[in-house]
């Protein structure tokens, strides 16, 4: 069996992996560690809960370790992430794993104040991870530095690609030395990320642990079937039922999470909502409750089906099916982690059952169902060969006509209106990403477009 000291490492890494109980290597880590440390460019597919994030900061550290440059620290290393909760779990493993070197690292992202992020860049650093809305708006004040880079890691890159951040990470590589060594990881490779990975990786070796290959024995799946106005009394029965003190409850949208959570809360059950639109410490302090156990139940969007590191998580719940087949995969990824087990309930109404023939097609088999709970309904179960994708509207629905559209703008005055339909869909981020992305460089200037991305990340 190959352990971590076969795989190059040194004696210090090795001690931190120890303090860390880490006993083997995980199949990224095996495959990725040796080729970084002889200087190659790495091309990663692979979900977060792989164990990618060791797979490239051990490697990083370790040639760092090899020479220390004269003079002031600057920027050695530069890891870019798309959320603020990914981004600060990376620099927590560059914290542990760096415990016995003389190395300094950093996280910087957006929605919080940036007096101390500039504090900590003034004073010189080894190391940085960042979000790119932060990260840009930090360069065009004259506070980031990253000339000298050595080594660029580029994390969940399909999912930077579905926030809108292409263009960001496209100016962050023009900012970048040409001599560097480069790692790309991404959950899926869309014809987008293997384009983007193309323009500036070098012979790259390709690591592919994608989710088709990953295992899921140790998830307990169960598929319900239901209308969609039951959903929340069998998701407070289930909570009960099962006594559930660990679990995440995944929505489609921001407001549908919102709503969620005061529901739980009449019925008794505590949770706290996480998404895009909270502030940093409101997501910070929901994330530290679900950490230490006084919050039992973390409502989220997709934004946390990646950006969630915490052992001992028992129970997700896919309130809402996704509409992106992998984005299950992330979801359910949240469970049976660090060899646990783990129990994954996905509920699915009678528009979602196209979503579930997606997910069904992914993973490569049925999604056994549980039909013996009292809100069976079995006008959800996908029809006979049925497509993937999103169910049409039923014929006999009627459409607002759009010349009605016209009085939008008077109906809008009140604010209520507009925050329920501003936050009713957090839909595709590609598309929402992008459009914003788009609608902010024309309208705004360019420091507007830093406050923007600021305030995105």
């Amino acid at each position: 069996m190959t352990d971590f000291q076969s795989l190059g490492l040194s004696e210090t890494l090795l001690k931190a992996v120890a303090s860390e109980g880490y006993t083997s290597p995980t199949p990224v880590q095996e495959q990725s560690i040796p080729p970084l440390l002889e200087g190659r460019d790495v091309l990663g597919v692979a979900q977060t809960g792989t164990g990618k994030t060791a797979a490239f900061a051990l490697p990083v550290l370790q040639i760092m370790g090899r020479k220390r440059p004269q003079g002031k620290r600057h920027i050695r290393a530069l890891i870019l992430s798309p959320t603020r909760e990914l981004a600060a779990q990376i620099d927590e493993r560059f914290a542990a794993y760096s415990e016995h070197m003389d190395i300094r690292h950093r996280v910087i992202f957006g929605g919080v104040k940036q007096n101390p992020q500039v504090r900590a860049l003034q004073k010189g650093l080894d190391i940085l991870v960042a979000t790119p809305g932060r990260l840009l708006d930090l360069i065009g004040q004259g506070f980031v530095d990253i000339t000298k880079v050595e080594f660029f890691v580029l994390d969940e890159a399909d999912r930077m690609l579905d926030m809108g951040f292409i263009r960001d990470i496209e100016k962050v590589l023009k900012l970048l030395p040409n001599k560097r060594q480069n790692l790309l990881f991404s959950a899926t490779m869309p014809k987008s990320i293997a384009k983007l990975a193309g323009s500036f990786l070098n012979n790259a070796v390709m690591v592919d642990v994608s989710p088709k290959e990953m295992t899921v024995d140790r998830i307990e799946q169960r598929i319900m079937f239901l209308r969609k106005a039951d959903k929340r009394r069998l998701l407070v029965q289930l909570i009960k039922d099962e006594r559930v003190k660990c679990g995440i409850v995944f929505t489609r949208t921001k407001h549908g999470a919102n709503r969620l959570v005061k529901q739980l809360d009449q019925s008794n059950i505590a949770a706290a909502a996480i998404h895009g639109n909270k502030s940093q410490g409101a997501r910070t302090r929901a994330l530290a409750g679900f950490k230490d156990g006084s919050i039992p139940i973390l409502v989220a969007t997709d934004i946390a089906s990646r950006g969630i590191d915490v052992d001992g998580i028992t129970h997700v719940f896919n309130y809402d099916l996704p509409n992106e087949p992998e984005s299950y995969v992330h979801r359910i990824g949240r469970t049976a982690r660090a060899g646990r087990s783990g129990i994954a309930y996905a509920f699915c109404d009678d528009t979602e059952s196209g979503y579930l023939v997606g997910i069904q097609q992914l993973i490569g088999k049925e999604i056994p169902v549980e039909s013996s709970h009292p809100f069976h309904f079995i006008g959800a179960i996908p029809k006979p060969g049925q497509k993937p994708g999103k169910i049409k509207e039923k014929s006999g629905t009627k459409k607002r006509p759009r010349n009605q559209n016209s009085n939008r703008g008077r109906q809008n005055s009140n604010p209520r209106q507009n925050n329920n339909r501003s936050s009713s869909g957090e839909q595709s981020s590609r598309s929402r990403g992008g459009n914003r992305s788009r609608n902010n460089r024309g309208n705004q200037n360019s420091r507007g477009n830093q406050n923007n991305r600021s305030n995105r990340d």
